[in-house]
């Protein structure tokens, strides 16, 4: 018996494709876009994927990346050279014969030393870890250097710095929820408890973007989830979005000191905005929590928000102090890599497109806000009034240097 077809949806239809015509880009300059391993900076991650790098080459540039920088990510040479990307040994070819260089972490002094004058680069900053010797050296080299942490789009968003926050508030109780466990030191609690037995209890200090992930994914877990934050609209805004099935408190004293002591897990993820962040749990409050309680203190690269916080790193994660497990490595998407590079590639590429489109890197500016956010130095000009403050030296404004076409 044969079946009816479902109307409209005949074989002889369905099967059929429509012609349309596309519109093929066509970059009106062809970039050289270099793309150096990690590795050295104990990083996982890459600035692209291997599925970005095809978009770029496919839009007329040349993708250079150095042999083995996707190891991590679980990328291989392979991948980049089938989407059209020339692999390279060493990251020598990469600085010396690239228009852009793009990567994850600032360049080291070593890099900074293989970089050519006015070339364009494009990687995160590092506000902890930047230092006035950078910044002269990318200013006498005329460099035009573009941060991801003040890349902003025309609402005041962040997105390359949202999309990483995003990952490391779930990488934080992912991470705590494998230290309360027995074997490693911890209370041996899972954090969404059983039947007949209660959840962990969860205190997140910052009600931010990183605070709501790490408030979400404690909610699958099936925590008991606190929030605490100085700020009241934030507190209204995760009660909101999260259909009010968290308990917030503001982060006074008296608030803090009564929900860490409880605590099982405690995460650190009140941010400064462009200053270090801070200090709410004093150690005091630590030396009176549980014995193999956690803390996983996000912003440690801001400085902590805890004052028992210190650095850790991927080698060595965590360290104890009156009892309680500190996890304190400032790079937790890099435990990630695969995931986290991926969401700098959905980012960054567009990005790097319009720098393409452009005749040159001063009409991208001119024609980009967000790139304009970015940028912190533009041939031999500091442009950011933060950084000049930081270290007292002059700036410029970008829209003037701009302008004048230097």
């Amino acid at each position: 018996m044969e079946l009816p077809s479902i109307q409209g949806l005949g074989s002889d239809v369905a099967l059929l494709p429509l012609e349309k015509e596309q519109k093929v880009s066509t970059a009106q300059r062809r970039l050289r876009i270099g793309v150096p391993s990690e590795a050295p900076n104990q990083e996982r991650r890459v600035a692209l994927a291997p599925y970005a790098a095809g978009i770029l080459v496919a839009s007329g540039h040349e993708i250079r990346i150095e042999s083995g920088a996707g190891e991590a990510a679980h990328f291989s040479d392979r991948e980049y050279s089938d989407a059209g990307a020339e692999v390279v040994d060493g990251a020598g070819q990469i600085y010396g014969e690239s228009d852009m260089v793009v990567k994850v972490f600032p360049p080291r002094p070593d890099e900074i030393a293989m970089m050519k004058e006015r070339q364009v680069l494009v990687s995160a900053m590092h506000l902890g870890a930047i230092s006035p010797d950078m910044l002269k050296r990318l200013m006498e080299l005329r460099v035009t250097a573009i941060g991801f942490e003040f890349i902003a789009e025309r609402d005041g968003t962040l997105p390359i710095v949202r999309m990483m926050h995003e990952i490391s508030g779930s990488m934080a109780v992912q991470t705590a929820a494998r230290l309360l466990e027995s074997t490693a030191g911890g209370r041996g609690l899972m954090l969404g408890g059983i039947s007949g037995v209660p959840p962990a209890t969860v205190v997140i200090l910052g009600a931010g973007v990183v605070g709501e992930w790490a408030a979400r994914t404690a909610l699958g877990f099936g925590a008991h989830v606190i929030v605490l934050d100085t700020d009241l609209s934030a507190l209204r805004s995760i009660e909101h979005s999260l259909d009010r099935r968290v308990t917030t408190a503001m982060a006074n004293p008296q608030y803090v000191r009564q929900a860490v002591r409880r605590a099982d897990v405690v995460i650190g993820a009140m941010m400064g905005l462009g200053t270090r962040s801070p200090v709410l749990v004093t150690e005091e409050t630590v030396a009176k929590m549980r014995d193999g309680a956690v803390i996983v203190d996000v912003v440690i690269d801001q400085g902590g928000c805890v004052e028992t916080s210190r650095p850790t790193t991927a080698d060595e994660p965590t360290f104890v102090q009156h009892g309680v497990i500190h996890h304190c490595v400032p790079n937790l998407p890099s435990a990630v890599a695969r995931t986290a590079t991926y969401a700098l590639s959905n980012v960054l590429t567009p990005y790097m497109m319009e720098i393409g489109d452009a005749p040159s890197i001063n009409d991208a500016l001119w024609n980009s806000p967000s790139l304009q956010m970015g940028t912190y130095v533009y041939r031999g000009h500091l442009c950011k009034k933060s950084l000049a403050t930081m270290f007292g030296m002059s700036h410029r404004g970008i829209e003037l240097l701009i302008a004048s076409g230097i």
